[in-house]
């Protein structure tokens, strides 16, 4: 068990004005608190609390940090209050303490949820104080050292968790230390096969590896004496999860595996890392494409060093890193390296300009209600290797691989991706759906009247652009539902005599609304737009309250009044649409949006074609003559026969075992049949679905994608008009 004599000692290795007395008071503190606790592995209760103690004071930490790391079980496991936390050690111990405890304080129904919701609530303490995500950190690595006392199926749990999570977030913050520790003791549990195979296989060649790292080690030192440069370096092995995930991008077997061997060389000056690169180019061939200067375009979690991957003296491949010993300070331990300068201590997300891809996740999780949409967000953020691309002005911006022109605009700013009408790179026009590479000079070119549209959602890759898309989808979707519901309610007003018009501004509708358990007249509107209730059923209402007296017979006239009446059913005109004063049109459904009943539809008279019938929102639609656009609509929603309509649908879902009869499933439960079904794995663990289906109208096309939604494996569903087919459903 760690002593805590040595964490003290950290402590004034890196501040000789420290608190000392703070810390050990923490310590009797938790040491009485914890009095008589063990943990699976038989220590004493108070052996974790020091280990996390340990991590933090070796990173740097300032001493509430460390308290509160002393701490951070006391609140959660023994009597001890938050309030007893702040009397004795300070608000600004007891704030890092609430809100570790708070991360792991709150009841759900299930795993997967609860997996979601501690993560959001940890990224929310994070916002708060970015001291609790690092002594929460520091907890992590300590439990994932003694999880061999877990139950297995809780190893791999806490270990998958580990990796999905905590490792990437430590790897964004800059902390690669601690990242290369929960990596490989995640990897040990994760795959013990694979695990196992690279130690052995190291151990065997240990030898060998050893003699060419001092070979090399002692080569680079007389480069750097030969030309009067001052500096230190070291060579290492790369950890075993990086071994191994080398193998997995690159098909090899550990015999085809050369690159295993990173060496660091550390000096003074920023001028000597460019003077040492070229000493290691000159002596060794350096393999092309394997040059990254993170020095000019650092990281967005700040780090900086020139990477080089050479041919050495024997002719195995060598990966040299070279920096100053600020940026390798900052490599080291990254966020945490900032406290070591800070006169205060205290410093939080505000203070680190280059972390504003945190700002970003901070600014998400307080707009995104849904805990597993968050999850799914934070994981692109986390997981994404950078590109950086320049803007017109120079300005170097960091994305993730694979983004495209438009999560550049959206990174830019919100306004700009919402409008968004096209994008240059490098000088030419380019989709924006073009993959970006390192040093492409990107322009935006803009349109107030240009909007966003589902099928962006397809190519974006950023959790920015895909949350701002599809917020503008939903805002947008539910306007386009309450106009169409206004509408329905008046149209099938006037033919019963009910001014529905007047009866929402003189407040009997808002009656309805509240009688009818929608929150306002709006909601009401959408609810019909979305055909979760009918015109017939509001109006019926409406009747009631306008005539109180007729209410217990609606479907008979009262006091001279004519009640509201079903109408008779009537067959519609060919496709179901109607043209204003025209009958006996040719129609047709145009394929490149594929309208269903329910969408708002427009018509564009084509030369010797009749009518085609394209959806209002169409992209095809701005660029017709518009004095060809006459005005359509669907003719109600009875049919003696009800035509289906063809209708496209996009699925990414994870890749696992189950999913597509899971998919079969919900269109059977819903009596729909599917025409064409294709599926294409991703190399990043997921897969796409292209389905055509039958329907009969929007409803029931909204109502299946929802369904499809709620698959656990499913990450994503739009609607997908450009594989969609409507032969047969046009004339």
């Amino acid at each position: 068990m760690i002593r805590i004599q040595e964490i003290l000692d950290k402590v004034v290795a890196t501040n000789k004005n420290a608190n000392l007395e703070l810390i050990q008071k923490a310590y009797v503190f938790a040491a009485t608190a914890h009095a008589g606790q063990v943990r699976l592995s038989g220590e004493p209760y108070l052996s974790h609390p020091l280990a996390v103690a340990d991590t933090l004071a070796g990173m740097g930490f300032d001493e509430p940090t460390i308290a509160a790391g002393l701490l951070h079980d006391t609140v959660e496991d023994t009597s001890v209050t938050i309030d007893d936390i702040a009397e004795n050690f300070g608000d600004e111990c007891a704030d890092i303490v609430d809100g570790v405890t708070k991360i792991s304080r709150i009841p759900f129904d299930n795993k997967e949820e609860a997996q979601a919701e501690n993560i959001r609530k940890m990224i929310l303490a994070m916002s708060h104080d970015m001291r609790v995500i690092m002594v929460k950190l520091a907890d992590r690595l300590h439990n994932m050292s003694t999880l061999d006392f877990q139950k297995a199926y809780k190893q791999k749990r806490i270990a998958q968790e580990t990796m999905d999570i905590y490792a990437p977030l430590a790897n964004r913050l800059g902390l690669y230390v601690l990242m290369r520790r929960l990596e490989d003791m995640s990897f040990k549990y994760l795959r013990p096969d694979v695990y196992n195979l690279i130690d052995h296989w190291l151990d065997a060649h240990q030898v060998v590896e050893k003699r060419i790292i001092e070979k090399v080690v002692a080569m680079l030192k007389d480069f750097l004496a030969g030309a009067g440069i001052e500096g230190e370096v070291y060579g290492r092995i790369k950890h075993k999860y990086s071994i191994y995930k080398k193998m997995q991008a690159e098909s090899l077997t550990l015999d085809e595996m050369h690159d295993i061997m990173a060496f660091r060389v550390i000096v003074k000056e920023l001028k000597d890392c460019y003077t040492a690169l070229g000493l290691v180019h000159q002596q060794w061939k350096p393999v092309h494409g394997r040059f990254k200067d993170y020095i000019s375009m650092p990281k967005a979690n700040g780090y900086q060093s020139l990477h080089t991957t050479v041919i050495g003296p024997d002719g195995e491949r060598i990966e040299v890193q070279i920096r100053t010993e600020e940026m390798h300070r900052q490599a080291e331990h990254g966020i945490a390296a900032h406290w070591l300068y800070k006169e205060h201590g205290r410093i939080n997300s505000k203070d680190l300009a280059q972390f504003s891809w945190l700002n970003e996740i901070f600014e998400r999780q307080r707009e995104e209600a849904d805990s597993k949409e968050f999850m799914h967000a934070l994981k692109m953020d986390l997981f994404q290797d950078e590109v950086y691309v320049y803007t017109p002005a120079g300005d170097v911006k960091e994305l993730p691989e694979g983004a495209t022109p438009l999560d550049f605009a959206f990174h830019v700013h919100t306004k700009v991706g919402q409008h968004c009408a096209g994008a240059k790179v490098n000088g030419r026009l380019v989709p924006l759906g073009r993959v970006l590479k390192n040093g492409d000079t990107v322009e935006i070119i803009t349109d107030p009247a240009r909007n966003p549209n589902r099928d962006w959602l397809k190519f974006v890759k950023t959790a920015k652009a895909r949350n701002r898309i599809q917020h503008y989808l939903r805002t947008e979707e539910r306007q386009r539902a309450v106009q169409l519901g206004r509408e329905m309610l008046e149209k099938e007003g006037r033919k019963v005599s009910l001014n529905t018009a007047k009866a929402a501004k003189e407040g009997q509708l808002a009656i309805v609304a509240q009688d009818m358990n929608f929150d306002s007249v709006d909601e009401l509107y959408a609810g019909l737009g979305y055909a979760h209730v009918t015109p017939r059923k509001v109006l019926n209402r409406l009747y009631a309250v306008l005539h109180p007296e007729g209410a217990k017979e609606p479907g008979k006239e009262a006091e001279g009044q004519e009640a509201v009446q079903e109408q008779p059913k009537t067959k519609l005109p060919a496709g179901g649409v109607s043209i204003s004063g025209v009958d006996g049109v040719l129609m047709r459904f145009a394929q490149c949006c594929n309208p269903v009943p329910g969408d708002p539809i427009v018509g564009y008279i084509s030369r010797g074609a009749g009518i085609t019938v394209h959806r209002a929102d169409c992209p095809n639609v701005p660029n017709m003559e518009p004095e060809r656009l006459i005005s359509v609509h669907w003719e109600g929603t009875e049919q003696e026969e009800e035509k289906p309509y063809n209708a496209g649908i996009f699925v990414i879902c994870r890749n696992v075992s189950g999913t597509m009869a899971a998919v079969a499933q919900v269109m059977a439960d819903a009596k729909i049949n599917i025409n064409t079904l294709s599926v294409k794995p991703l190399v990043d663990g997921r897969s796409t679905m292209h389905l055509v289906v039958e329907v009969k109208n929007t409803t029931e096309l909204y109502e299946l994608i929802e369904s499809i939604r709620k698959l656990p494996a499913v990450l994503e569903v739009v609607r997908d008009d450009e594989n969609a087919d409507n032969t047969g459903a046009a004339s």
